[in-house]
């Protein structure tokens, strides 16, 4: 499965249902504060059920949806690539489109409700039959489904499986099922035995945090290879060996033990005879104690928490994929949702290249999916327009949305970090100018503009006193830093520059 969509509502700042699309690599960017963790967090909490990173609680919920007396947080989510084959109750192979369990785009659509940030009530939103003859089979016991069949004479391939009982009475209804688009509570009746099987199908999600610690005795740090010590001493063999040594160290306590006592005999016999060696069998020894500080160090024995923290991170952030894709092959889940936030964080400007890379290497494999929130402005270079969603808060309004290419009259990833972050560079402003410029327009840009001086260096080292509007100088002194006869622009005049260039442009045809 893959996740599609995800929709909040009443949840932290999403107060107004919200609908998020995802692709098989999701970047998440804006401003500070604007709402970009939160979804991360709405997904741990959904995947997870309050056993991930993040725990529900009633500051949760949206505060003006407290004050209009709305308590309860609503997260859904849909998914595509969906498996063919579903096994939902007992060992009964079936389809979620047999069962009519997928809604009107032919989506699983899962809808999570936490009343008063409580415990979740869960649906399944679906075009699904509601002719009272036929409806709520999901919630109907085996015997219920029999009389069913018992009184409309059905056949049916297999009477002891619910599954084909549903198929057979469904098709018997097939001209008249009152289709409707539907939530099906899934946490009542025999229908929360369909629920237990079908979660198990969802991917995997694993939410890598930015203000998480960087020491190597984090749990993603020591849960991987602890669990790889469990696994190794519930190998045969090596229990095997280990009980060898275990007889091996007994037969000499137990000889210490019988000479200790025998000793003690020639000074106090009394007590000897009260004193019995306690020497406990091979099969109470616990083996991974011993491991239990097992950690990773360089070839010169510096432990992780010691390195560098970029160095630190880095590490962390690959136990953390181990660990999920443990988890992964421990289900009947066939895929897996990375959600990492601020992967830029302690990383050198070209290791944050090649981390992006590597990030859009992952989401290319099959059932994988990569979710990010980022601040950097390479990052976003790094990516296509198809990656990015814009995360904003308009007058108390929050939207998530696309980034599209043509907010300026070409593609621009500048203009995303703008937007996004409110990036002013000098390499924004000379793609602006630039395309001004390209698109001969620069007379008409230019036209009333206030002039300010110039003075021009010539190739004698002569000085030329001229008069340029805003964005030509500012263009100059960037492309002739050698030139140190004019006062430096101001970063506000850079910003100034910038938006008079962009308002000019989207005036363009």
């Amino acid at each position: 499965m893959k996740l599609k969509t995800l929709k909040l509502k009443n949840f932290r700042s999403y107060k107004e249902e919200v609908s998020i699309d995802f692709d098989d690599l999701t970047t998440f960017v804006g401003k500070n504060d604007c709402g970009k963790s939160t979804i991360l967090e709405a997904l741990d909490i959904f995947f997870n059920n309050g056993t991930g990173t993040v725990k529900l609680d009633k500051d949760d919920i949206n505060k003006h949806a407290v004050a209009e007396n709305d308590y309860e947080i609503c997260i859904s989510a849909c998914f595509e690539d969906l498996p063919a084959k579903v096994i939902l109750d007992a060992t009964n192979e079936t389809s979620l489109k047999k069962e009519f369990l997928l809604n009107k785009n032919n989506q699983l659509e899962i809808i999570k409700k936490y009343p008063n940030a409580g415990k979740e009530k869960v649906f399944i939103r679906a075009i699904h039959p509601c002719n009272k003859e036929c409806c709520d089979l999901l919630q109907k016991k085996d015997s219920e489904l029999k009389k069913i069949v018992e009184k409309y004479n059905l056949e049916c391939d297999d009477s002891r499986k619910n599954a084909f009982l549903r198929e057979a009475i469904w098709n018997h209804f097939k001209d008249n099922l009152d289709l409707k688009d539907i939530e099906i509570d899934v946490t009542k009746g025999d229908t929360k035995s369909i629920w237990d099987n079908l979660q198990t199908y969802l991917p995997i999600y694993s939410l890598f945090q930015s203000d998480r610690k960087n020491s190597d005795g984090d749990s993603e740090v020591q849960d991987p290879l602890k669990e790889a010590v469990k696994q190794i001493l519930s190998n045969d063999s090596i229990k095997s060996k280990l009980k060898e040594v275990s007889e091996e160290v007994t037969e000499v306590l137990k000889d210490v033990s019988v000479r200790t006592l025998e000793k003690l005999k020639e000074m106090n016999p009394t007590l000897a005879n009260t004193l019995i060696p306690i020497i406990p069998d091979s099969e109470s020894l616990k083996w991974a104690d011993v491991f239990k500080s097992v950690s990773i160090a360089s070839d010169e024995g510096i432990p992780v928490n010691k390195r560098g923290s970029g160095v630190k991170r880095l590490i962390l952030l690959n136990f953390f994929r181990a660990e999920a894709e443990k988890r992964l092959s421990d289900t009947n889940a066939k895929s897996i949702i990375y959600a990492i936030e601020e992967p830029e964080t302690s990383q050198h400007f070209q290791h944050q290249k090649l981390l992006i890379k590597a990030l859009k290497e992952l989401s290319q494999k099959n059932n994988t999916q990569v979710i990010i929130t980022t601040h950097s402005a390479t990052i976003v270079k790094e990516l296509n327009f198809d990656n990015l969603r814009l995360v904003s808060n308009i007058n108390g309004i929050k939207s998530v949305s696309k980034i599209l290419e043509n907010n300026l009259p070409y593609p621009s990833l500048n203009e995303v970090n703008y937007i996004a972050f409110d990036e002013i560079t000098e390499e924004y402003h000379n793609e602006l100018y630039g395309f001004i410029e390209l698109e001969n327009q620069l007379n008409n840009y230019k036209a009333g503009k206030t002039e300010i001086p110039y003075i021009r260096l010539k190739k004698d080292g002569s000085e030329q006193h001229e008069s340029k509007i805003l964005s030509e100088y500012i263009r100059h002194q960037i492309h002739h830093p050698e030139n140190t006869s004019n006062p430096k622009y101001t970063f506000e005049q850079l910003k100034e520059s910038i938006e008079t260039m962009r308002n000019f442009i989207q005036t363009l045809p």
